[in-house]
């Protein structure tokens, strides 16, 4: 397998004006799961000859993994300014150590350097790859659009909110399976399974995002715990809690709701109402479900070391403490 770090690190970002690439190559620096590019790999790796290594198969994958990267890393940017987020990965958000426009327009950049990387994917497969990844960055927009109605909507239901957090979360991990897995000879019950698989990862992922920006620990999570509680950002606790809570408890949570100027006494008061609903419970055993979901579409593709990867990834992503 490619060392996805390495070829990231790679890529070169000295060029003039640094004013523009410097904070590219500071995102990038930053580190991450490299979930997607990963995904994209390893999903190359399953299908081609049963999971017998083929060079050529990894290489031409490469590149798509890299432009899936490239291009979830400049939503990051944008998203950051979006929600005035102070902190990424243990790091100031590049709005915050530059400033807004830095962000929006170094986040333009690598929108397009995403697509220079992509460009490389072998002619064959261009096409129906380049059709993907456009139509997974289209529902991403509208993933975040969702996001950001649903924060001036006082109804919002659980349906509601898989439904965005599908578009702006897992069509990227979903397509990361289906484009490396195509890209190495996958057929069209393989693709749709890959695709599946990584549609519900996401879903989990999210959900177990949610569970840590209020229950996770400060040091392994890289970002504020109980930022989404301040922001009154509709996450599946939060809309959990709504949907499940008596008349007295939804009245609390609605006046906490309105408070803006008490950000700690609010997130421990808001975590102490999902506490008494059992929310996180909740939110765990959706998220166990997802899993498993996922887990079951890996039955249709080749048996193999990197099927397996893939299983044991899946689990450690419902685990994890970052």
């Amino acid at each position: 397998m490619i060392d996805i770090n390495k070829a990231i690190e790679s890529l070169d970002w000295s060029k003039d004006p640094q004013g523009l690439y410097e904070p590219i190559a500071y995102t990038l620096a930053a580190g991450g799961k490299r979930l997607r590019p990963t995904l994209a790999l390893t999903a190359a790796e399953a299908i081609m000859n049963g999971g017998l290594l083929n060079g050529d198969a990894i290489e031409n994958t490469l590149p798509a993994a890299l432009a899936l990267e490239v291009f979830h890393n400049f939503t990051l940017l944008h998203d950051d300014v979006m929600d005035k987020a102070a902190v990424r990965r243990g790091r100031p958000t590049v709005h915050v150590k530059w400033n807004e426009n830095t962000a929006i327009l170094s986040g333009d950049q690598m929108l397009i350097e995403a697509y220079k990387l992509l460009s490389n994917v072998p002619a064959d497969k261009l096409p129906q790859v380049l059709k993907w990844f456009n139509e997974m960055a289209t529902g991403i927009c509208e993933g975040q659009q969702y996001d950001v109605d649903f924060e001036h909507m006082s109804q919002v239901s659980i349906e509601d909110y898989m439904k965005m957090i599908e578009l702006k979360t897992s069509v990227l991990l979903a397509n990361a399976m289906r484009i490396g897995g195509y890209i190495a000879g996958a057929d069209e019950a393989q693709q749709k399974a890959l695709y599946q698989f990584g549609l519900h990862i996401g879903l989990a992922f999210q959900i177990q995002d949610d569970i840590l920006d209020v229950y996770g620990d400060p040091k392994t999570f890289g970002k504020a715990i109980g930022g989404d509680i301040c922001s009154n950002k509709k996450t599946f606790l939060l809309l959990t809690a709504m949907e499940t809570a008596d008349a007295e408890s939804k009245a609390e949570l609605l006046q906490w709701l309105m408070a803006t100027d008490r950000n700690e006494e609010k997130i421990a008061a808001v975590t102490a109402i999902y506490n008494r609903l059992n929310v996180r419970e909740a939110a765990e055993a959706t998220m166990e479900e997802h899993t498993a979901l996922a887990l079951a579409q890996l039955d249709k593709l080749p048996q193999n070391e990197a099927t397996e990867k893939l299983r044991v990834l899946a689990e450690k992503l419902a685990t994890r403490k970052s």
